[in-house]
C-alpha cells in the first residue's frame, strides 16, 4: 500500500503548530494519548446502526460492550438516568433534543447569539431558528450577566414549550435552579447545553444541572478533554424519545471509534486529579483576565467564573477590530478567536472583541504565572498589530514558553 507522505506531512506540521504556539481557543483542548489511540482504533471499521442489543447489522457483540461502557460511565459521571453517546457533535445533540420534544414551529427561549448564545440556540441562519420559533433573551447592560427578569417576562409572554440554557461565549456561572423555576411557572421543559462547561461540572467547579434540567446536552471535547463529539443526558422517561431522535431521526451509523474515545475521556474525568485540573482551568482564566485588565483591556462582566473570558477591544483601541487582533496574534504564535461582545456595533465577521480560553494551556501544564506572561504578550502585539518585527519577537518568546510545556513531546 502506498504511504501517504503528503497527508502525514501536513498532520506533522499541525502537531508542530500545537506544540510550539499558544492554544487559547476556549472550545479546544489537548486529548490524552489514550483518547487518540481509541479514536484511531479498528473500531472505525465497524458499522453499527441502532443501539446495543438492537442493531441492524451483525457482528456488533464487541461494539455493544464499547457503547454500553461509554453510556454507563457518562451516567455515573453526572448522575444521570439515561445517556446517548452517539451524537457526532454538540450541534447534533441539540438538534436531536429538539426533535425529541418539539414540533416544527414550537416556541423556545434561547440565549442571543451576539450576547453569548450558540448558533443552535435559535440563530436565524441555523436550522434551530428556521424550524422552531425561538425567542431570545440576553444579558443586562449594567453587569453583562444573564437578565433573569427578562427571561421570566419572556416566558410568561410567549409560553414556550422549551427553555434552553447554556452558552458558547459567556464568562459567568449559570445556575440551573432559577431557570428551572421559570420553566415550571409556565409549564415548559428545561434543556441545559453544557458543551463548554461539562468538564468544570464533572470537576466540581460548577453546579450540576442533571436532575434539575429535563435534558442536558454536551460536547466531549472542550473542558471535558475528550474526542470531538457530543452526548445527551436526560430523565429516564425521555430516554426512548431522545434515542429515537438521534437514530433514526437524525443520524445513521454511529462513530464507535469516537464513542470508545468518549468512554476513555469519561473515565479520565472521573479520577480525583480531574477535579484539580478543573480548578486550575478556572484559576488560570481568572489570572489571565486580571492580567489583560492590567494591560488596559476591558474584560466583559468584569471577570470570569469559568474557562473563558471576553475582551472588549474598544477601550484599548477604538479602531482595533477582533478580526485584525486575531490575525495579528496568530502571526505571533497566539491562537484565539474574534468574538462579538454585548452591544457590539460590528458584524460577527469583524467584531469588537476576542474570546480567550484556558483549557488547553492548563492541560499543557501552565499556571497563573504563565497567564501573566501571556497577557503581557497579547498586550504587546495589539499595541502595534502591524509591526512585523515586534510580532517576530513575540513569536520567539511564545516558542520559548511552549518549549517548557509541550503537550505532545
Amino acid at each position: 500500500m502506498t504511504e501517504d507522505l503528503e497527508l502525514f506531512d501536513i498532520i506533522h506540521r499541525e502537531e508542530v503548530r500545537q506544540n510550539t504556539t499558544l492554544q487559547l481557543i476556549a472550545s479546544e483542548n489537548f486529548t490524552s494519548r489514550a483518547v487518540m489511540r481509541a479514536t484511531g482504533s479498528v473500531l472505525t471499521n465497524k458499522y453499527s446502526e441502532g443501539y446495543p442489543g438492537k442493531r441492524y447489522y451483525g457482528g456488533n457483540q464487541v461494539i455493544d460492550e464499547v457503547e454500553d461502557l461509554a453510556r454507563r460511565r457518562l451516567c455515573d459521571l453526572f448522575g444521570a438516568d439515561h445517556a446517548n453517546v452517539q451524537p457526532h457533535s454538540g450541534a447534533n445533540a441539540n438538534l436531536a433534543a429538539y426533535l425529541a420534544v418539539l414540533d416544527a414551529g414550537d416556541t423556545v427561549l434561547g440565549m442571543r447569539l451576539d450576547q453569548g448564545g450558540h448558533l443552535t440556540h435559535g440563530s436565524p441562519v441555523n436550522i434551530s431558528g428556521r424550524f422552531y420559533n425561538f425567542v431570545s433573551y440576553g444579558v443586562t447592560e449594567s453587569d453583562e450577566r444573564i437578565d433573569f427578569d427578562q427571561l421570566a417576562d419572556l416566558a410568561v409572554e410567549h409560553r414556550p414549550k422549551l427553555i434552553v440554557a447554556g452558552a458558547t461565549a459567556y464568562p459567568r456561572l449559570i445556575d440551573p435552579e432559577p431557570i428551572r423555576k421559570i420553566a415550571d411557572d409556565v409549564g415548559a421543559l428545561f434543556m441545559f447545553d453544557i458543551a463548554h462547561v461539562a468538564g468544570l461540572i464533572a470537576g466540581g467547579m460548577h453546579p450540576n444541572p442533571v436532575g434539575v434540567a429535563d435534558i442536558v446536552t454536551l460536547t466531549t471535547h472542550k473542558t471535558l478533554r475528550g474526542p470531538r463529539g457530543g452526548a445527551i443526558l436526560c430523565r429516564a422517561e425521555l430516554g426512548p424519545a431522545i434515542d429515537k431522535a438521534v437514530f433514526p431521526g437524525l443520524q445513521g451509523g454511529p462513530l464507535e471509534h469516537v464513542i470508545a474515545a468518549k468512554a476513555v475521556a469519561f473515565l479520565e474525568a472521573a479520577q480525583p486529579e480531574f477535579r484539580d485540573y478543573a480548578a486550575a482551568i478556572v484559576r488560570n482564566a481568572r489570572a489571565l483576565a486580571a492580567g489583560l485588565a492590567a494591560e488596559g483591556f476591558r474584560v466583559v462582566s468584569g471577570g470570569t467564573d469559568n474557562h473563558l473570558m471576553l475582551v472588549d477591544l474598544r477601550t484599548f483601541d477604538p479602531e482595533l477590530t477582533g478580526k485584525v487582533a486575531q490575525e495579528a496574534l496568530d502571526r505571533s504564535g497566539i491562537t484565539l478567536n474574534k468574538n462579538t461582545v454585548p452591544g457590539d456595533p460590528r458584524s460577527p465577521f469583524v467584531t469588537s472583541g476576542l474570546r480567550i480560553g484556558t483549557p488547553a494551556v492548563t492541560t499543557a501544564g501552565m499556571g497563573e504565572c504563565e497567564m501573566g506572561e501571556i497577557a503581557g504578550l497579547i498586550g504587546r502585539v495589539l499595541r502595534r498589530p502591524d509591526d512585523e518585527a515586534s510580532s517576530a519577537e513575540v513569536r520567539e518568546q511564545v516558542g520559548v514558553l511552549c518549549s517548557k510545556f509541550t503537550p505532545y513531546p
